[in-house]
């Protein structure tokens, strides 16, 4: 890749992260509404996208072999846990890596 070619590909990266962020802004002004579906996005992808994130993190756990899954289900408990608890889904997650990181580095 040239260096005009690299200049452009971080232009084009640039301009795209901030029309990404800025552009809700300009869509949704303080002064209109905001729309109902964008409301129930807002209400329903939180959720759903924790539910990907647990489906992704266990599509490969191993019950018969190794851990037999106990660090997975420890940190899934904490996980769960911190969630009911709190209701804050980055201290959920941050918790239940963390968990997870701790027993598969020291115990497991």
């Amino acid at each position: 890749m040239t260096l005009t070619e690299q200049l452009l590909t971080v232009g084009v990266c640039v301009a795209a992260t901030l029309i990404t962020r800025f552009a809700p802004f300009f869509v949704f002004s303080s002064k209109r509404k905001t729309p109902a579906f964008v409301g129930y996005l807002g209400k329903v992808l939180p959720p759903a996208l924790f539910g990907m994130l647990l489906v992704y993190c266990l599509k490969e756990v191993d019950i018969l072999g190794g851990s037999h899954g106990l660090p997975e289900a420890i940190a899934l408990a904490v996980v769960v846990g911190l969630h009911l608890w709190k209701r804050q889904m980055l201290l959920s997650i941050a918790g239940g890596t963390v968990c997870y990181m701790l027993l598969v580095q020291l115990v497991f």
